[in-house]
């Protein structure tokens, strides 16, 4: 039975990390890298997304420190979460989302991606394990 697209979002200050799953909730796969300028054009290019993939529900990783706690991400994170969630009615989950960079860079280190091509992939790639995560824990 299908369950829909899942988009996910890895956030960041400069850019935001995205990857979506087919229809069945098997597989991820990276999106284009979305340059961030303003919320609101950050939002509309999200919910364009949304609606061209028919997406179901948005995963969003949540950078907690190692220890568990909240660093000052987190706010900036849930803040662009409901302002999403405030634009398009869509269930949004948060996830946890330590190490996904660090796994990025490793995957990316190992294929010999380097420089520039290194930084433009590590923010797609852990969206893509971002949902990965998410689809083998449902």
């Amino acid at each position: 039975m299908p369950v829909g697209r899942i988009l996910s979002i890895d956030y960041g200050e400069k850019r935001i990390g995205l990857a979506v799953s087919d229809p069945l909730g098997i597989t991820a796969h990276a999106l284009d890298l979305l340059i961030r300028t303003k919320d609101a054009d950050d939002y509309d290019k999200i919910m364009e997304l949304i609606k061209e993939y028919d997406v179901t529900k948005v995963v969003i990783g949540l950078p907690l420190n190692m220890d568990g706690s909240e660093g000052f991400m987190v706010d900036a994170v849930r803040k662009f979460s409901a302002g999403l969630k405030a634009r398009y009615p869509i269930e949004i989950v948060e996830l946890d989302e330590r190490l996904t960079s660090m796994e990025a860079e490793r995957a990316l280190n190992q294929a010999a991606i380097k420089g520039k091509k290194k930084k433009a992939k590590v923010d797609g790639l852990s969206a893509q394990i971002i949902l990965r995560t998410f689809l083998g824990m449902h």
